[in-house]
């Protein structure tokens, strides 16, 4: 049986695969889970839902990819304190300078490591907003 965490996450993934088996594996370490599967219904879901932690993906369809969201997203006075963390496969030190101009407090690689990811996300948590150092 998972332990409560009475901690919150928002998945943004336009792929289905990705969002399940994210879900999946937080909602198993006791954290309550949203998804979206773009920019647009992210910020929708937002509107009556603050999470503990945002995991969004920087690539995504739509007029909203994950950079833009997550500039809307620290531009709301009521999410600003929380961390979004950019979900990507590029390795490219480019795209990680441009989330974390874009506020996002971290990163963390496609393909996810399902094993690590409870304690990862936790320490995002734990750390707020804060860049990783």
């Amino acid at each position: 049986m998972a332990e409560e965490k009475n901690k919150s996450i928002l998945i943004v993934d336009d792929n289905d695969d990705v969002r399940r088996l994210l879900t999946k594996v937080l909602e198993r370490s006791g954290y309550r889970v949203e998804a979206a599967v773009d920019g647009e219904s992210a910020l929708q879901v937002l509107e009556s839902f603050v999470p503990d932690l945002i995991l969004m993906d920087i690539r995504l369809p739509g007029e909203l990819d994950g950079l833009e969201t997550t500039r809307r997203i620290k531009d709301d006075a009521r999410l600003q304190r929380v961390p979004v963390v950019a979900l990507t496969a590029s390795v490219l030190e480019r795209d990680r300078h441009l989330a974390l101009a874009a506020g996002c407090s971290g990163f963390i690689a496609k393909p996810v490591d399902i094993t690590a990811l409870p304690g990862t996300v936790e320490k995002y948590i734990e750390r707020g907003v804060t860049a990783p150092r």
